[in-house]
């Protein structure tokens, strides 16, 4: 459901998934619905979003439309019977995505946010490495992901009523990355950079943990950053690859120790695996995914919007 630049690599990331098939696309127009399909493959085209969601031959619909749509289109599937993988952010607020969770549990569905870092091999080997206790007790975590486009104010990325900014779109990572490690934050200090259509274009965050640990996070779409992430413990430290959500190898630091090089390298980009938890969670009659559960979703959902209200900053749809 959607038809642009992400539903493009999560179609691609398919090729490389045995079992899975490519039905049936959705836009807003035949035109536009006909052309996305022929050049992914897929077998069928809708000119409408109702469309797909009533198509008997769809086992599970991908939300790749805008943040803003996220929530609307996620309910129209769930209602008409359909699983849904729903791209990130899962809605604009937590009310939109305690709406959802619970559509998805009175329908019996299954619903995931599509957070394809929490599925890359090296992060799973990362967060195992992490609870073996390889580096000691984690106290810090650090990572960045910023990326410079250009202005363009009616754009997805500055459209405050496609829920823009950078927070959204990217800092959903770092953010991802520290509650997956550390869990929930009970302090935030955050301060954005606030464009001409009142959106964030950058934005940097500092998390407080339970035990007294620490996330220093940032995020922007105006600002080229080196989009890493370091985890930082009493006895080492471990340094993911660079494009952090996507990496294919680590570099782990035990002190008195050299270095080690871990490279765990896949086929694809990587969105093969969010849609492989799906299917295995499907055919073990799972509605909920244990890697990206809906308290988790709930929670990156909270954390966002704990940072938004500091800033000032709502939606128009809120």
């Amino acid at each position: 459901m959607g038809t642009g630049r992400i539903a493009g690599e999560f179609a691609s990331g398919l090729e490389h998934l045995e079992g899975a098939v490519l039905h049936s696309v959705a836009s807003r127009t035949q035109s536009t619905a006909s052309a996305f399909a022929e050049k992914v493959g897929a077998q069928k085209a809708h000119a409408d979003y109702a469309g797909l969601a009533h198509d008997a031959d769809v086992d599970v619909i991908y939300v790749a439309t805008p943040h803003s749509m996220h929530a609307e289109n996620s309910m129209l599937c769930l209602e008409a019977g359909k699983h849904v993988l729903c791209e990130k952010p899962f809605a604009v607020n937590t009310k939109q995505v305690l709406s959802m969770v619970e559509k998805a549990r009175e329908r019996q569905r299954f619903l995931m946010e599509a957070m394809w870092m929490r599925f890359i091999p090296i992060i799973h080997e990362a967060r195992r490495r992490v609870d073996a206790g390889a580096i000691g007790e984690l106290r810090m975590i650090q990572a960045d992901f910023g990326f410079r486009v250009d202005y363009t104010p009616h754009g997805r990325l500055f459209n405050p009523n496609l829920a823009g900014g950078a927070l959204l779109d990217v800092g959903i990572y770092p953010i991802a990355l520290s509650t997956m490690f550390l869990g929930s934050p009970s302090d935030i200090v955050s301060l954005p950079t606030l464009g001409n259509t009142g959106v964030d274009e950058q934005s940097a965050y500092v998390f407080r943990h339970a035990a007294g640990q620490l996330s220093i996070l940032s995020s922007a779409i105006r600002t080229h950053t080196t989009q890493s992430a370091w985890l930082y413990g009493t006895q080492g430290r471990i340094q993911l690859g660079v494009q952090f959500w996507r990496a294919q190898e680590m570099t782990i630091f035990i002190d008195g120790k050299d270095p080690e090089q871990v490279s765990m390298p896949y086929k694809g980009n990587g969105y093969q695996f969010e849609a492989q938890e799906v299917m295995d969670c499907l055919s073990h009659g799972k509605l909920e995914s244990d890697i990206m559960p809906h308290s988790e979703s709930i929670l990156l959902m909270q954390t966002m919007d704990r940072i938004r209200e500091q800033w000032g900053l709502r939606y128009p749809m809120e």
